[in-house]
């Protein structure tokens, strides 16, 4: 069924919003003072960013594919399986999205911002910094990360994960006719998807906190830098720029690298 741009747009940026709710929720949880969560740790924090896209896959799939990251929408769109005149509408409604997610999560924790004493923790839970600030390197981190987190996405739901299943239909006539239709990892919904974000933070998080998504990191700083929050640090604008371009550039890439291989 076609949707309207509007329901596309809203639906992309609800489910951004509630995917960063989740996200940011559970890094607030983890990190900050008088949580009943703090001290989570790096597993619970990756499982619940895989379940956080989840949830924003289980909102927005039927109407927009549930894309939830600029890297992914460009990506598919270099790959030739999302129409170019989308791509803006929906990184807007992304971004959006992210910021009052943001929003959201602050006033949700906003008792335990106060009670925090650790300005990085607090940025922290709001969006990435790198673990060693060298920013060759953190570049390709989030250029590898994001480049893997597109080429996955299109090996997904490419014809070798797929397969033809044959079934009759018993017509008005009473005659038997074959039909066939594919059926995929991508019939799975966001399930493998939710395992592909796991995966990315266990293995590739570590460096950076692996944003792969500028809206997810962008807008989150920007809510940081605007927010009253009590002892808050700058918002490491310094940094901002490589979670903004470095997962960009490499969802790109792995676009065109997915459109030539998988249709080979």
């Amino acid at each position: 069924m076609d949707y309207s741009m509007t329901t596309q747009f809203m639906m992309e940026l609800i489910a951004t919003a509630v995917m960063i709710v989740f996200g940011d929720g559970v890094c607030c949880a983890c990190n900050l003072k008088k949580s009943k969560a703090q001290g989570g740790g790096w597993v619970v924090i990756t499982i619940g960013w895989g379940l956080a896209v989840c949830m924003g896959v289980l909102i927005a799939g039927p109407y927009t594919g549930a894309h939830l990251n600029p890297t992914v929408t460009l990506g598919l769109a270099v790959a030739g399986k999302f129409p170019w005149a989308n791509v803006v509408p929906y990184i807007v409604a992304q971004m959006i999205g992210s910021f009052i997610g943001a929003v959201v999560v602050w006033l949700f924790y906003r008792d335990h911002f106060k009670e925090a004493n650790d300005p990085e923790l607090v940025l922290g839970s709001f969006c990435t910094e790198p673990a060693v600030r060298n920013y060759p390197e953190n570049f390709f981190s989030e250029f590898l990360a994001g480049g893997l987190l597109v080429f996955i996405i299109l090996a997904i739901g490419s014809a070798g994960n797929s397969m033809d299943f044959h079934y009759n239909i018993v017509g008005a006539t009473a005659s038997l006719q074959a039909s066939t239709t594919h059926i995929g990892l991508a019939a799975l919904g966001p399930v493998p998807v939710t395992f592909l974000i796991i995966a990315l933070g266990m293995s590739l998080g570590g460096t950076t906190g692996y944003a792969m998504n500028v809206a997810r990191d962008l807008s989150p700083r920007i809510a940081h830098a605007i927010l009253p929050i009590p002892g808050k640090r700058d918002s490491d604008w310094a940094y901002a720029w490589i979670p903004a371009i470095a997962p960009t550039v490499g969802g790109m890439v792995a676009g065109l690298c997915g459109a030539w291989l998988f249709a080979c």
